[in-house]
């Protein structure tokens, strides 16, 4: 049985869990990015289609972290981290949004603008979300590591 001082193992569990499948993601788009721009424009749609799923799990897992949960609790353990757990959240729409703005950007560029273009706009628009998604998983980590006192064992 878990202490009330300790952290529940099952919580901790799936937030790692949750990383790990966003991490998944995030690198599936990563390398598929980082290939030769394609010859024609499939590629191109695959690759929007890829990050409409990472979206749509995003999305999901924000909206577990906003209904309560390891988030909350570390706030209740620790209140001091109210703030930064509000900024963690205040993130939430604006990384949805950058999502959207690919989708909406890139979705219809097939056969509009040459494939090779879109695949490198698409690459450096990606990069900047994932170095911006990946900074805030870091400062939600260190939020759930500082409420439950307990080192996730994650790196930077």
């Amino acid at each position: 049985m878990t202490s009330i001082d300790r952290a529940d193992p099952g919580i901790l569990s799936h937030l790692l869990a949750e990383h790990r499948e966003l991490w998944n993601q995030l690198s599936a788009v990563r390398c598929a990015l980082a290939a030769p721009a394609p010859a024609d424009c499939t590629e191109v749609k695959g690759i929007v289609a890829s990050i409409q799923i990472l979206r749509e799990h995003l999305a999901s897992h924000f909206s577990q972290e906003e209904c309560g949960g390891f988030m909350e609790e570390s706030v209740a353990r620790m209140p001091r981290l109210n703030h930064a757990v509000s900024d963690v959240l205040r993130e939430h729409p604006l990384l949805l949004a950058d999502l959207d703005a690919i989708v909406s950007r890139f979705g219809s560029a097939a056969g509009q603008t040459p494939c090779a273009d879109a695949w490198r706009e698409i690459g450096a628009s990606f990069e900047a979300f994932a170095a911006r998604i990946q900074a805030h998983e870091r400062a939600e980590n260190d939020v759930v590591q500082q409420g439950y006192n307990e080192d996730l064992g994650l790196l930077g």
